[in-house]
């Protein structure tokens, strides 16, 4: 290498020395790089604010941190142990926030904190209540519910609670009235084979490694209390388990891909140049070029997506071109310095248009497209500037290719019979065209669940157990909002009666509130004016009791704890500091901008127009919006597309003008943009003739062949000097189209939608661009008869 420095000179010596201290500063800093799986990273950034409530649910809602966990393979009643020994070892740990399957924990942390704030809590407590009448009736109904399965439970709280708050609470709180089948007091599923539990995390659900390690936690409490020679199999679903399935994926399809179209790549060239040095100096833009990349993106954002990491394949598949260009057109006798001056303002001009392409990416309001747009145009120009500076100097001296001058007059003859396809080619463009006009909007995806990379099997599961569980799940929200924190929880009050009324009438099947575990301010203060003084109540008390079968003596508890109750502090936030309820509070009371918002979630909501007409229908409810989330998701979806198509057509046209400005010339634009538009149309008639749905990822795919394509359509059209010159261009079109179309193909074997749209897109595009670029030529870019060659 010394000698080689020596040869460029100075100027050669501190191009090596800048490029090993960036590959130094770029490693420190990749290493430093967290890599996130998070969907929302491909959600924007400056959404409405419906959609910004979808995104904090997405990320950090109920929903997000909750895992479905089944038990199954064994008999019933090992089933049943073995749910209660799990949830009493996940019980307790920092990572676990809740679990509940069915057992009764109410002498735990929010068990008690219902039962030391019934009174305020209760949504029964009037005036009335306790009232001699109130009273009279309350024991009544509990002679009754002594009879009855709740009877042993009641029978302990009946001293200290004789109107039986704690029963209400605890149903409409901890368990609700849909709950999952039961065996001896054990969830289970509908056929009996399978003990259910709900877990709930602590971290939010963005926060995949304390999600991998609460998943962890669970497959090792399990493990435990199954033994050596149990048969009963684990098996978990929820936002959490497939948020770092798809993490996993996505690390292990980039790893493969990479090192599939590496392994290729390096063969195809290899092949061609019989060089293991040559080779490896042929990668080194590629690889630097990516390097850099990954450490703009880190700087840039924080953290760098798992996807963007996928994504290196592709920039393999691009800047390994500008080394081919390089290596392939230089000629025995003539430096590789002198090639690049020939060839620099094409290769310049072809860059510029990738760069004007991924710059549309860069200014979009999503996080996700914003890393691959930084991502490529750092990787990009950083492969050029390798190639340019670095390349040359570390090339063996007198260096030439003589193998692809062997294999250019067939590429060349080849090249040259193109043309008469150009009919065929109009044809077929023309029936791409007729054929996406006729599908119409049905071309694209409309639906959020288009980029899920959840398996189909996975997805019958979660249904399945969501099912057996009544556990929520992305269906219908009603919010409201206030200034304060305590205003949208009395805002959240004002909903009771309206959803109570459509519970009745069964157009839903229950709702939840942030009000059910703290009430207003204004309604604890009313709840306590609601208790009588002692005197009073214990007047009221004794009359009630003439003729019930109950000690006067027996009811003593029950004074002390209503007359606490009148005088004790309100209830704030902190009150439920210690307790699973917190964590179900702040998710559904959020501060929102410089308000807050309540969340009230839907059950089993039969007939969504039905319920919203009610609800508009309601004084008390005018304010609150009914949200569907699939729809508002799949509408957020669809903007997200809107955006994309925006951007890629901003993108094709900065493109065009940057190629006009270049060529100044109508011919030569029309001739360097017609195989570009002709490849673009093709590839998505043959992608939706095979049945998928595009996607964006589709569009960021079809942008990606524009910028790709436009580097073939140069080379053909750039005049030669010579007809050797012009068999090597097309030697070294030809052989990075290959390259490309490998780098991209390999990604299109993916299961993850972003990189499988956008590997299999660009794959054909790609193709298509230097099949279309040669039908498109004109024959006379170059030189007929042999020129003198320039030493």
């Amino acid at each position: 290498m010394t000698g080689a420095v020596r040869r460029g000179g100075w100027g050669a010596g501190w191009g090596i020395a800048l490029w090993l201290a960036g590959l130094v500063a770029c490693g420190l800093l990749v290493a430093r790089t967290p890599v996130t799986a998070d969907l929302s990273a491909f959600l924007p950034r400056s959404p409405s604010p419906t959609q910004q409530l979808l995104v904090n649910q997405l990320r950090d809602g109920v929903v997000s941190r909750l895992i479905l966990v089944a038990v199954e393979g064994d008999a019933p009643d090992r089933l049943t142990g073995l749910s209660r020994d799990l949830a009493a070892r996940l019980r307790g740990n920092p990572l676990v926030a809740a679990v509940e399957n069915g057992e009764r924990t109410e002498r735990g942390a929010d068990g008690a904190y219902l039962w030391t704030n019934r009174y305020l809590l209760s949504p029964a407590i009037t005036p009335d209540r306790f009232t001699a009448d109130g009273l009279r009736q309350a024991l009544q109904n509990d002679l009754r519910l002594l009879q009855s399965p709740a009877g042993m439970f009641l029978k302990q709280a009946l001293p200290a609670d004789p109107t039986a708050e704690i029963l209400r609470l605890t149903d409409q709180i901890m368990g609700g009235t849909s709950g999952p089948a039961s065996r001896d007091g054990v969830w289970v599923s509908a056929d009996g084979a399978r003990a259910l539990l709900l877990v709930q995390t602590t971290a939010p659900g963005f926060d995949l490694d304390a999600q991998q390690k609460t998943l962890d936690l669970v497959r090792d409490a399990f493990d435990q209390v199954r033994g050596a020679d149990g048969a009963a199999r684990l098996v978990m679903t929820g936002p959490a388990v497939f948020s770092v399935q798809t993490r996993d994926r996505i690390e292990a399809d980039a790893t493969r891909a990479s090192i599939t179209a590496t392994l290729l790549v390096a063969g195809v060239l290899l092949l061609v140049y019989r060089s293991l040095r040559v080779l490896a100096l042929s990668l080194l833009p590629a690889a630097t070029g990516a390097l850099a990349g990954v450490a703009a993106v880190g700087l840039g954002f924080g953290t760098v997506h798992g996807i963007t990491l996928g994504f290196g394949v592709t920039l393999l598949g691009e800047s390994v071109d500008y080394a081919i260009y390089l290596f392939t057109q230089t000629q025995p006798g003539s430096p590789a310095r002198r090639t690049l001056l020939r060839i620099w303002p094409t290769l310049l001009l072809g860059v510029a248009t990738s760069i004007v392409g991924f710059g549309a990416m860069l200014v979009s309001n999503f996080s996700g497209l914003a890393q691959l747009g930084l991502f490529s145009i750092t990787g990009l120009l950083v492969a050029l500037a390798v190639t340019r500076w670095v390349l040359p100097t570390l090339l063996p001296e007198g260096y030439s290719t003589e193998r692809p001058a062997r294999l250019a007059p067939v590429l060349t003859a080849l090249t040259g019979a193109a043309p008469a396809l150009r009919l065929p080619l109009a044809a077929a463009t023309l029936l791409s065209l007729a054929w996406l006009v006729h599908q119409g909007p049905a071309v694209w995806s409309a639906e959020l669940s288009s980029l899920s990379p959840i398996a189909e099997a996975d997805q019958k599961l979660d249904e399945a157990l969501r099912r057996d569980l009544g556990a929520p799940d992305a269906g219908h929200l009603l919010v409201t909002g206030a200034a304060t924190a305590d205003e949208a929880l009395a805002a959240a009050e004002r909903l009771v009666a309206p959803l109570e009324a459509l519970v009745r009438d069964q157009l839903i099947a229950g709702y939840d509130s942030p009000a059910l575990t703290l009430p207003s301010q204004a309604t604890q203060r009313a709840r306590q004016a609601a208790l009588p003084p002692p005197d009073t109540l214990r007047a009221a008390l004794n009359e009630a009791l003439q003729g019930l079968p109950f000690r006067p003596d027996a009811f003593a508890p029950f004074l002390a704890d209503a007359e606490k109750a009148r005088t004790m502090p309100l209830l704030t936030p902190a009150s439920l500091d210690g307790t699973s309820l917190k964590l179900k509070l702040d998710s559904l009371l959020v501060r929102n901008g410089d308000g807050w918002t309540a969340m009230l979630p839907l059950r089993g909501v039969t007939d969504p127009q039905a319920v919203a007409a009610r609800l508009a229908g309601e004084e008390t409810a005018r304010e609150a919006v009914l949200l569907n989330l699939k729809e508002e998701s799949d509408r957020l979806y669809r903007t997200y597309r809107q955006e994309a198509l925006t951007l890629a057509v901003l993108g094709a046209g900065a493109i065009t003008l940057l190629l006009a400005a270049a060529l100044r010339s109508v011919r030569s634009l029309v001739v360097a943009v017609m195989p570009l538009a002709a490849a673009v149309v093709v590839t998505m008639a043959l992608l939706t003739a095979l049945g998928q749905a595009l996607s964006i990822f589709h569009l960021v795919g079809l942008l990606l062949v524009v910028g790709v394509g436009s580097n073939y359509s140069l080379l053909f059209e750039r005049p030669e000097p010579s007809i050797a010159l012009r068999e090597r261009t097309v030697a070294s079109v030809a052989i990075a189209n290959l390259c490309t179309v490998i780098g991209f193909g390999t990604l299109a074997f993916s299961g993850i939608p972003v990189l499988h749209g956008i590997g299999m897109t660009v794959a054909i595009g790609a193709f298509l661009c230097l099949a279309f670029a040669a039908v498109l030529s004109r024959q006379d870019t170059a030189t007929a008869p042999e020129v003198k060659r320039h030493a």
